[in-house]
């Protein structure tokens, strides 16, 4: 059996695709050059069958760079604050 990490990475959409996509370069990017990005790395991820895993990793292990789920970092920070003041209003 593989375990939790290989298993989900192994059926994602990006696998095998250029990271370049999922990540910012290490210049400073235009915005019209990180929306084209984003845009194609979220497209991938649209079509994903492990979005949902991806996204579930991201937000649990707190990954602070690149595009996991279809989200980008600002996103992912937005869902975490949404999901503790859930938790904590239970």
């Amino acid at each position: 059996m593989l375990d939790f990490m290989a298993g989900w990475r192994f059926a994602a959409a990006c696998r095998g695709e250029d990271s370049a996509y999922f990540f910012p370069p290490s210049h400073l990017e235009e915005r019209d050059e990180r929306r084209a990005r984003e845009g194609y790395a979220k497209g991938l991820c649209a079509r994903c069958p492990v979005r949902a895993e991806c996204l579930d990793y991201a937000l649990t292990s707190r990954e602070p760079h690149g595009i996991w789920g279809g989200l980008n970092e600002l996103e992912r920070r937005i869902a975490l604050r949404k999901m503790e003041r859930a938790a904590a209003a239970s």
